[in-house]
This record gives structure tokens, C-alpha cells and sequence, in this order.
């Protein structure tokens, strides 16, 4: 089980039997970039055995459409030693998915490769996003980052209306623990101007030892070096503005300064996790556009390194901002 620590992608949850969620996010948006699907897959396990299932979500950003699938907890089954999953006759791993689903009113077929994946690094003191923190027992909530962008080749047909994605580009992250934080921000892009560019971030409200503390992770993957700003790393927030139109923030380390100025955009309200069971909501928006500046800093001046705005973003805000701002 240990051993687990240092694999992120994998099934983490072998052997539990209630209060539990895994689920992994597969975000694919096609090359000419008018249609953009999430694709959230998972368990969900809960005290009451009944309401235990799988479930594989289909959302459609563009149209603003959300499918539920729900499947029989028996029908999952996922490899001990790397990413691979089935739920029913649908399959998923690092390297594509395929689906196979009819429940009678919507049928989607799918059958997408990936390509040139890059996943946050693991490293032996610090297993992926997580950090440090992946070693600490009993957390409300685990976060991995598998893939800051990738290639797609491959199609989605709904309903007879097929879609083609090659050409495309994806992003796979997951979350397994206990609960969804009651306060979270995130925030994911990887359709900047300059290609080998990808953004993704979180701040939430952690719980830890009867009080809590504000965590975030943020990193900016750029021609395959990836700057860090993280609550493990030293890294401090010093500005964050949540309006109905933007979220600013500003993170800086001893080096370097990251800007981001996020739109809010119309959302999806998706299912989430609470002890288990998916009965909270969130709103989450594959149609925003974050803005972005990266400094070098010195005794003198900041120094603009890296620049630019990401399309097709995912965006979250959830709860009460000053539980965030309480909690640094």
C-alpha cells in the first residue's frame, strides 16, 4: 500500500468500504477547439451500501450539457500496478480511454489515444503535486496532476453525431480522499498561444488537527520545465481577489512572481463528493480565459519572463472566500 504513494495515478482505494471517493478527470478539447468535453470517472463509496456505485460523468462545455452514468460497484475494476480502469464495458488509462455507453436515451462511443504525456514528477521526498503532504495519513482530500498537456488522436460519437479529436489536446488530473474541502479555487489551461505552455492551480481549505490552514498548489509547465509554487515549497500568496467576473492572484517564492487574472464564466453544475457520497455540487467552466505573467525577481526590478492567455479554461470557485483568506 506504500508503495501506492509514489504511483498517484493508480487506484488508491483498494479495500475501502465506506466514506471514499476516487475519481479521475479527463479533459479533451479538439484542435480547431469548438468542442471541449470533460469526462470525470471514479467510485463512489459510501456507509450506505445501496448508494455505493461507479459513475462515469459526460460533460459537454460547449452546449452546456451534463450526463450521470451510474454503474453497479462490481463493475469496477482497476489494475494493482499502474493506471488502467473499467467501469462496465468503458476503459481508461494514461495512454486513452474508450467508451461504450447506452443507457437507453444518450449512446457514446469513444475511442481516444494520448499521446506525449507529461505528469507532475514524482521524486522520492516529494511524490507528485502533493508533496510532502502525500505521506500524511488521513486527509480530507489527495490531488494528482497525471498529464499538463497532451496530444489526442482519435473521436467521440454521440448519438450517431460523430467528432473528431485528433489533432487535439487533453489534460488528466484526479482526487481521491474522504470529502471534496468545503472551500476550494481551480483553475487549468493549456491552450496558450505559445504550445508548450499549461497552467493549473488550486487553494482550498484544509482541515488539520481540530482548526485548518489554507493549501495551493500551483504549477506553470513550460518547454517541459515546470515552475512550482506550492504551500510545501515556501511559496506565498499574497494577493487573492475573488469577483463575479475575475479571480486575481498574485504567488511569489524567492525567485520568481506568478500573476494570474482568471475570467468567470458560465458553468456546468457537476456532482461532487461529500464522505463519499456525490451529493454536493460545483459549477465548473471550460470556457474561461486566464491570463498570465511570470517575473523574475531581483533587488532592483522584476524581470518579465513568460506571458501570455490561456483559452478553454477550467475554473472553480466554491465556498467562502474569507475561509481561504483566514486560513494563511
Amino acid at each position: 500500500m506504500l508503495g501506492k504513494i509514489w504511483k498517484p495515478e493508480v487506484f488508491q482505494g483498494r479495500g475501502k468500504k465506506k466514506d471514499y471517493f476516487e475519481g479521475w478527470y479527463f479533459k479533451s478539447v479538439s484542435r480547431d477547439e469548438k468542442i471541449a468535453y470533460a469526462i470525470i470517472v471514479g467510485v463512489s463509496i459510501t456507509k450506505k451500501v445501496n448508494k455505493s456505485h461507479a459513475f462515469v460523468m459526460f460533460m459537454d462545455a460547449r452546449n452546456q450539457d451534463l450526463h450521470y452514468f451510474k454503474y453497479p460497484l462490481s463493475s469496477f475494476w482497476a489494475n494493482k500496478e499502474k493506471f488502467e480502469i473499467k467501469i462496465a464495458n468503458n476503459f481508461f488509462s494514461l495512454n486513452g480511454i474508450c467508451l461504450d455507453i447506452n443507457d437507453g436515451q444518450t449512446k457514446i462511443t469513444a475511442k481516444m489515444k494520448f499521446e506525449n504525456i507529461f505528469p507532475w514528477p514524482v521524486k522520492k521526498l516529494s511524490p507528485g503535486a502533493m508533496g510532502i503532504y502525500a505521506f500524511i495519513p488521513f486527509m480530507e482530500c489527495y490531488h494528482g496532476v497525471l498529464s499538463f498537456n497532451h496530444s489526442i488522436k482519435g473521436y467521440v460519437e454521440i448519438n450517431k453525431n460523430k467528432k473528431d479529436f485528433t489533432g487535439g489536446k487533453g489534460y488528466i488530473e484526479k482526487d481521491w480522499g474522504s470529502s471534496m474541502p468545503s472551500s476550494w479555487i481551480w483553475m487549468q489551461t493549456n491552450h496558450f498561444d505559445e504550445v508548450d505552455l499549461s497552467l493549473f492551480g488550486s487553494i482550498a481549505k484544509i482541515p488539520w488537527l481540530g482548526n485548518y490552514f489554507t493549501g495551493y498548489i500551483f504549477g506553470l509547465f513550460h518547454n517541459k520545465r515546470l515552475y512550482k509554487f506550492t504551500t510545501y515549497n515556501g511559496a506565498k500568496i499574497e494577493k487573492l481577489q475573488v469577483t463575479d467576473d475575475n479571480i486575481k492572484i498574485r504567488i511569489v517564492n524567492k525567485e520568481l512572481e506568478l500573476q494570474i487574472d482568471a475570467s468567470r464564466d458560465e458553468g456546468v453544475d457537476i456532482p461532487a463528493p461529500k464522505l463519499g457520497e456525490m451529493t454536493a455540487k460545483v459549477n465548473e467552466s471550460l470556457r474561461s480565459r486566464i491570463n498570465i505573467k511570470l517575473f523574475r525577481k531581483n533587488k532592483k526590478e522584476k524581470l518579465l519572463i513568460l506571458s501570455g492567455t490561456g483559452r478553454n479554461a477550467g475554473l472553480e470557485f466554491v465556498g467562502d472566500l474569507n475561509e481561504l483568506l483566514k486560513g494563511f
